[in-house]
């Protein structure tokens, strides 16, 4: 099973940005499609970004053209670089591959 630690998250002002890691353990990292999903207190679980083996990304309507998803096979990472924040992207960000989920890391966004 794959392990998954996330990090990058933080405290920022609105308009700021983050970059957030995630890095896996295992051999099949590059073969898996890999997702970023957020949930904020008292929502559900939101899917924000996914990208595939192959490198094609999908996000979420409400940060399209300020997030963006990327991966390095060669370090078992995938990351996900957030732009021009807003105070509604305040959420526990947690990555996912197939089964396996990391422990999550805290986005705040201040007003």
């Amino acid at each position: 099973q794959v392990q998954l630690v996330e990090s990058g998250g933080g405290l920022v002002q609105a308009g700021g940005s983050l970059r957030l890691s995630c890095a896996a353990s295992g051999r099949l990292f590059s073969a898996n499609a890999m997702h970023w999903y957020r949930q904020a207190p008292g929502k559900q679980r939101e899917l924000v970004a996914t990208i595939t083996s192959g490198g094609s990304t999908n996000y979420v309507e409400s940060v399209k053209g300020r997030f963006t998803i990327s991966r390095d096979n060669a370090k078992n990472t995938v990351y996900l670089q957030m732009n021009s924040l807003k105070p509604e992207d305040t959420a526990v960000y947690y990555c996912r591959s197939s089964i396996s989920w990391g422990q999550g890391t805290q986005v705040t966004v201040s007003s």
